[in-house]
């Protein structure tokens, strides 16, 4: 039995989620820069159970989005390890992001919408991005 050719579609969604990764990356060291350098730009709501002060998420979203570029580069070597480390990544930036909601809804919400995205692309058509 041979295999099949992969299709344009199976292709371009792998390499989606290795572009995302690499976005995902910058989103996340801006967010992390602006949580450092001025203490007032996220605000939380009272009462959260996550309650942390800026200065940590911004340490967290600047570690989580060097190690997120870096999944997303080496996503493009097709390596099956770089797969598992995308796929443990996006899963662990969409949780920062769930508890980051309350700091900026809108930018959490992109987040989780885009590592799921991510996940999804990775776990279907991640082994194409090693042909």
């Amino acid at each position: 039995m041979t295999e099949q050719e992969p299709s344009g579609w199976t292709v371009g969604a792998a390499a989606f989620a290795a572009f995302m990764m690499l976005m995902l990356g910058c989103w996340w060291l801006i967010a992390g820069i602006a949580a450092l350098a001025q203490d007032g730009f996220y605000v939380a709501t009272e009462n959260y159970v996550l309650q942390f002060d800026t200065t940590t998420w911004g340490w967290v979203h600047l570690i989580l989005g060097i190690l997120t570029i870096i999944a997303g580069g080496t996503l493009f070597t097709g390596k099956v390890w770089a797969r598992t480390f995308g796929v443990i990544l996006a899963f662990i930036g969409t949780l920062v992001a769930f508890a980051w909601l309350p700091y900026y809804p809108f930018w959490a919400m992109l987040f989780i919408v885009a590592g799921v995205a991510v996940i999804w692309a990775l776990t279907v058509h991640g082994r194409e991005l090693a042909r």
